[in-house]
């Protein structure tokens, strides 16, 4: 197979593989705490993962996600240098829907923080991106203990950091990323606006 088109292909799945390692319902199984699909949401993230009081799981869940989007994007810079875009939408999209799941996965919020950092890392995006969503992530969610709010306010920072930093390009990424991200949390975005959606530390929801 052409390289032109092999190449592209390789990137895509190689984002994909790594997006799509179910690292909360790794981690939960390994240490005794059950299915997590059968816990709060169902959901495969750290804010699920939490509801099933083990903290440093939690912890280690959020790294993973963010480590799995950060190592695509790196990995495909090093191998794929033309196609890193397609590794990160490849890892992004497997981390929403794994294959062996039955495409049921997570959110997205960490995988995408893996990403922007990704990017600063190993495509000149520069560290102004990663900190910006990491600084809305946190800031919002200690101001309102909602993990929806401060995810959803991240994933909107975030396209608008890689304009300011002349990234036209990967401002349309984010971009798509950011509405999928949307997509994921329509849930959340109902129970924002009934006011029943659940602050960190409660049993139920997603």
């Amino acid at each position: 197979m052409d390289a032109t088109i092999a190449n592209p292909l390789l990137a895509f799945a190689l984002g994909y593989a790594l997006g799509a390692i179910p690292f909360g319902l790794l981690l939960t199984k390994a240490a005794g705490a059950g299915d997590l699909r059968a816990i709060g949401s169902g959901n495969i993230g750290a804010t699920n993962v939490l509801r099933t009081g083990r903290k440093g799981l939690a912890a280690a869940t959020m790294l993973l996600d963010m480590a799995k989007g950060a190592a695509a994007v790196a990995l495909a810079a090093w191998l794929f240098p033309a196609a890193v875009q397609l590794a990160a939408i490849g890892a992004f999209l497997g981390h929403l829907a794994p294959v062996w799941l039955r495409f049921r996965g997570g959110k997205g919020v960490a995988t995408y923080f893996g990403i922007v950092l990704g990017f600063a890392l190993a495509d000149g995006l520069g560290w102004a991106a990663p900190l910006a969503y990491a600084a809305a992530w946190l800031g919002m969610l200690a101001l309102t203990r909602y993990s929806s709010v401060g995810g959803l306010t991240a994933a909107a920072v975030a396209p608008v950091a890689a304009f300011a930093a002349g990234r036209l390009d990967l401002a349309l990424l984010f971009l798509g990323f950011t509405l999928l991200i949307f997509w994921t949390h329509r849930a959340n975005l109902g129970r924002l606006v009934s006011g029943t959606e659940p602050r960190v530390g409660a049993a139920k929801h997603g």
